[in-house]
């Protein structure tokens, strides 16, 4: 099987687990927008959006996770424009376009299997197996957590031979993370970390209404199970900036973030 710059690989073959029974009276689309943000939803085929980096490989690679509330997905500055600029500091990046709106069950089996889907494929894809990390945004993050640190390891039951291989990502960021803690900064049930997790990057900034004990919670539980972990907070920027150009200082997190992203798949910058 040979693989084409941006592809929208479908993620699954046939039967998919955790459908509503609502498939049928939604058709995907983008939402009215006066800000300048494309909002994707009704996503009933869930896939990844092949970005290859230029150059020999095996590339590391980056899954890219959009946010929205698990109600739409923030399709182009939590998406798109990521997956462009992992691929100028010479990672391939894929987009997931997971299940919206309101089934959680559903968007993490999407992540576990995208995640699997590239394993099964790294050699036509050329990208390393060992080095596939998964960055996400708001619920996105969140989505990002569930497969970096799952309470419950199998995410479904198998469904072909590529559920036989791992869906833990190797490295894993999360950028204003939701609904990761309660109040009193213990994670919720669904989370489990361990000798298992992955190194991970958190950032967030203290005017955030999600609440900045998210990343805190995460980092602090990272911390007692001798896990890695970077963490960058900052004063201000609020919620869901994704990569814009605010004019903040948290703006900047990109090029912080590519340093970590370079460091834990042991690449350089691409110059």
């Amino acid at each position: 099987m040979s693989f084409e710059r941006y592809q929208e690989i479908p993620l699954w073959n046939g039967n998919m687990p955790f459908t509503d029974g609502k498939e049928a009276e939604r058709t995907e689309h983008f939402l009215d927008s006066n800000d300048g943000i494309t909002r994707l939803t009704d996503v009933t085929c869930p896939s990844i959006t092949y970005y290859p980096v230029s150059g020999r490989g095996p590339h590391p690679a980056v899954i890219v996770c959009p946010g929205g509330g698990y109600g739409i997905l923030a399709w182009n500055h939590e998406g798109i424009d990521l997956c462009s600029y992992f691929n100028s500091i010479g990672f391939s990046a894929f987009l997931l376009k997971y299940r919206v709106p309101d089934n959680r069950a559903a968007a993490h089996a999407d992540a576990c299997r995208a995640i699997r889907l590239i394993r099964a494929n790294a050699a036509e894809l050329n990208v390393d197996p060992e080095k596939i990390g998964i960055m996400g945004f708001s619920a996105g993050a969140h989505l990002t957590a569930t497969v970096a640190a799952p309470a419950d390891p199998v995410p479904y039951e198998n469904m072909d031979a590529i559920d036989d291989l791992s869906c833990r990502p190797d490295f894993a960021a999360l950028i204003y993370p939701a609904y990761l803690c309660d109040p009193d900064l213990n994670l919720n049930p669904e989370f489990k970390i361990d000798e298992n997790t992955p190194p991970m990057f958190l950032l967030q900034t203290e005017d955030d209404e999600i609440r900045v004990e998210c990343s805190l919670s995460w980092y602090l539980a990272m911390k007692r199970a001798k896990r890695p972990a970077e963490m960058h907070l900052f004063a201000e920027g609020g919620h869901g900036y994704g990569i814009l150009r605010t004019g903040k200082p948290v703006a900047n997190w990109p090029k912080i973030a590519a340093g970590w992203f370079e460091r834990v798949a042991g690449k350089t910058t691409v110059k």
